[in-house]
């Protein structure tokens, strides 16, 4: 199936929008289907390989591809390529979604496409990296990949490292080689609109006063609650969103925002 991507560029208002024509369809006005809607549609594809329902989940989800492709823009990469390899990766996610896991489909689509395109940037990497570490992390995302299947949810390094039977330092160096830079400008935190960048986190480990910042900071995080803890440690070492973090602690979003706010102010409280 050829998917041909189109920059629309008529017009200061296409561009300010950034619309985007698919085979000569205008996805800004994409239907943007129900979690019932896909549920009833793949439960149709597992039953009797119904084409047409499979083309009408696929174009159901091209702004979730769209929305996913954002992450990987900015780096030379041609946005047609992006999008057509973020729908290579929709197609696996349908193709391997498990409905007895009661997981939303959204959720397991996610890292599915961001698989496919860290595998179609890692395969183009400009940066040489040796064989070994090439290999080990190719069977780390293959891994990856596999578990997300199994698991319905993206693994963590451990599980990944138990599978491909390496040391999760190795693991961990292998899938950061084949990652592409990152820019100290690149935002990586924004609360009430001003932003984090990676600039701001990288410290001079000579630096006295930074040392002291990095105590007083740690006996800070000792003082919180132990949901407040992992709160944090989810949301800033792992990166997840609060949503997910909500589902995975058993609470709602407004609950894991309000939990997330207090604890920083708490530290902020402490430090300063």
């Amino acid at each position: 199936m050829a998917i041909i991507v189109v920059i629309c560029t008529e017009g200061v208002t296409a561009m300010a929008y950034n619309k985007v024509i698919i085979s000569g369809i205008n996805t800004s006005k994409l239907t943007v289907l129900k979690e019932s809607e896909k549920i009833q549609l793949l439960e149709e594809i597992k039953k009797n390989g119904n084409k047409e329902a499979k083309d009408k989940l696929i174009n159901g989800n091209l702004r979730l591809v769209l929305s996913v492709i954002q992450k990987f823009t900015g780096r030379g990469e041609d946005v047609d390529d992006l999008f057509q390899i973020g729908v290579v990766g929709l197609i696996k996610a349908i193709n391997n979604f498990d409905l007895s896991k009661g997981v939303r489909f959204s959720t397991y689509c996610v890292p599915m496409i961001s698989g496919e395109l860290r595998r179609h940037l890692r395969d183009y990497n400009t940066i040489k990296v040796s064989r070994s570490l090439k290999d080990l992390a190719y069977k780390s995302m293959q891994a990856k990949e596999k578990l997300t299947v199994s698991l319905q949810r993206e693994p963590t390094i451990d599980e990944i490292a138990k599978d491909v039977d390496s040391p999760k330092s190795e693991v961990v160096l292998a899938l950061e080689s084949i990652t592409d830079p990152v820019s100290l400008y690149e935002p990586v935190y924004s609360v009430s609109g001003d932003a984090l960048y990676v600039l701001d986190q990288v410290k001079d480990k000579n630096n006295v006063e930074n040392w002291l910042d990095e105590i007083s900071l740690k006996e800070a995080i000792k003082r919180l609650d132990e949901r407040e803890k992992n709160i944090l440690h989810l949301r800033f070492f792992q990166g997840k969103t609060q949503v997910e973090v909500a589902n995975e602690i058993g609470i709602s979003q407004a609950q894991v925002s309000r939990l997330e706010k207090n604890a920083l102010k708490s530290i902020k409280s402490q430090i300063y």
